[in-house]
Formats: C-alpha cells, structure tokens, sequence
C-alpha cells in the first residue's frame, strides 16, 4: 500500500509529478504538503491530524496501519512551497530543428515536406562552423545545392530569421505505473491545456 502512486500538485496546484504513497506521508508529516481530497465536487485540503481525524470518520480499504492509527492512503497531495514548473532543455535534433523552423527552408522561405529540406550549416564546417542550434536551418535541396560549401553572403543569399536555441519549456510528462486515480482527473485535464506548446 506504501508503493502506491500519488499525484504531486506544486503550490499553484499544476500537476508536476508522482511519488510513492510512502513519499506522500513523509511530506505531509514534515508539513511540506497538504492532502487535497475531493468532496462534492469541492477540493479541501488536509494536514497531517486532520487527514488522520477524516481517516477515522471515514474509513477505506486504501488505509494504512500503524501502532497507533489507521490513516488513508492519499491519492493527490499539493506541495506548500514549491511553485515551479519543471523544465527540459529541448533536444537538438533533427526533429525539433524542423519544428523551430517550422518545415520551412531558411534561405527562400518556402514550406515543404521534411524529405525535401536538409539541414545546412550557415558557416560551413571547414571554416569553423560548429554544429549547433545558433548554426544549423532548415534549407531545400535547391537552396542548399545553390550554397554549397560557401557563406550565405558569398552567392547572394540571406537567412529569413537568425537561428538560435529554443527557449526553456515548461515540461510535464508523468509516468504512470498505473491507471490513473479519478481523482488525478482533473488536474491531468487541467495540466494538458496549460502546458505550454513548442
């Protein structure tokens, strides 16, 4: 019963991660959280004695016993200080490189299928282009084949937009090692429409 997932909201009550219910009980008796349990249709929160005194009032078979009480395990604690979001750099690959340039060749700013784009290094790498996201666009062949091994600037051609790094996303990607609770619900359908898109 202690290996339970529960659902982890930070202080803004977004859903940010799962601990075990072990985890769970620890921060709520250290009184870094709060047990938020649905009645009604209304959302209350619980610290340690009164989830213990609602525990009593309203048994389950989701308890846990010690020597001295019984106590429900909890499904959704809300953390009282943390207000972050976690974050992920995005990756630097082919894929997201696509997606920040929006499928479109950096040089005649057309849009096309990503089998006719190439990736192209603005300063190419025999004159010390590296390859990273501030060098590297999306280009068509045609553009590509046009530049070749030179400069933008040494065949007349000029990038649509600078490339450079994406900026740090909110990140949310939750692992369940089961069905979630229905009491997660809400708050899973609350984090799908307020995370924000790439």
């Amino acid at each position: 019963m202690l290996e339970r997932t529960v659902l982890v909201l930070n202080r803004l009550w977004q859903a940010v991660n799962v601990c075990s219910a072990r985890r769970a009980f620890v921060l709520l008796c250290a009184g870094q959280a709060q047990v938020v349990h649905s009645e009604d249709g209304n959302f209350l929160t619980h610290d340690f004695a009164s989830w213990r005194d609602f525990s009593e009032r309203q048994p389950t078979d989701e308890m846990v016993a010690t020597v001295s009480l019984k106590i429900r395990v909890p499904q959704v604690i809300v953390l009282m200080l943390f207000d972050r979001v976690p974050r992920k750099e995005v990756k630097f690959t082919r894929h997201n490189i696509y997606e920040r340039d929006k499928n479109t060749c950096q040089y005649c700013g057309k849009v096309f299928d990503r089998k006719d784009l190439n990736l192209d290094h603005v300063v190419p790498r025999d004159k010390g282009g590296e390859t990273s996201w501030e060098n590297i666009v999306c280009s068509c062949i045609r553009c590509n084949s046009r530049k070749a091994n030179r400069m933008p600037h040494e065949v007349g051609m000029k990038l649509k937009r600078k490339p450079e790094r994406p900026r740090w996303q909110p990140f949310l990607h939750i692992t369940f090692d089961h069905k979630p609770h229905d009491s997660w619900r809400h708050f899973i359908d609350l984090a799908y429409w307020h995370v924000e898109l790439g």
